[in-house]
């Protein structure tokens, strides 16, 4: 039983590796970037409107609602980064449902990329928000003895996402596994639906919690532009 994705290696030449990670991650970015050009090649705004970009539409406005309910107020320009975190984790868990499919999100070395992309896009996104140098500030607040614990705070919530997402899909996968070889066949159908319910879950609160870190960010930046309005509403 292999614990991760990792571990199925179908080519490998010095330090090139192609396992089954690189392989189906690979297969989620086309599949989603095919979808996206095929379903959005065709909108519509008129009330008469496809299936598909009825859907689309429930998908982003379900997104940009749930980062203004974390404190964006702005959604659409974060929607774009926090959306694909999203639909990447989800999709990639719901194929799950494919027979000798392993979502490459069971695989340390993905999640570690996908906290790494939130670990740069705090900053940046904070940057872009308030400048650089106002950004730094927020490190040393309320003292500058904060400042080796707010970089560890940093560090640490990265991690956490990483092994968060990538224990409860490897977890998950390992229970599949394990039932199928007692029970193979009532019991592993009711644990794929089950896998699917968390794999969504999953997606969700990996989504969610990078939009939480963005808007800690950016919120004093928010707060000040609030106030400068309050005072000089011109």
């Amino acid at each position: 039983m292999n614990i991760s994705p990792d571990q199925t290696i179908f080519w490998n030449w010095s330090f090139i590796t192609i396992n089954l990670t690189l392989l189906t991650t690979w297969a989620v970015m086309l599949f989603m970037v095919v979808g996206a050009v095929l379903i959005t090649r065709k909108l519509k705004t008129t009330h008469k409107i496809s299936k598909w970009q009825c859907i689309l539409e429930m998908i982003v406005i379900g997104i940009n609602e749930q980062i203004k309910e974390v404190g964006l107020e702005k959604p659409s320009r974060y929607i774009g980064f926090i959306g694909t975190l999203f639909l990447f984790i989800a999709v990639s868990n719901f194929w799950i449902v494919l027979p000798f499919y392993e979502p490459p999100t069971g695989s340390l070395s993905t999640t570690v990329a996908l906290a790494i992309a939130v670990f740069l896009a705090v900053p940046f996104f904070g940057i872009q928000e308030s400048g650089f140098f106002a950004y730094l500030k927020t490190y040393i607040k309320p003292t500058f003895i904060m400042l080796p614990f707010n970089i560890i705070s940093e560090i640490s919530r990265t991690l956490a996402l990483a092994i968060r997402l990538f224990g409860n899909v490897m977890s998950g996968g390992m229970i599949i596994a394990i039932l199928l070889s007692i029970s193979p066949l009532f019991i592993p159908i009711v644990m794929k639906a089950l896998g699917l319910l968390t794999g969504m879950v999953q997606a969700y609160i990996f989504s969610i919690l990078a939009a939480v870190y963005i808007a800690a960010a950016v919120q004093e930046s928010i707060k000040k532009k609030k106030l400068t309005y309050k005072n000089n509403p011109k």
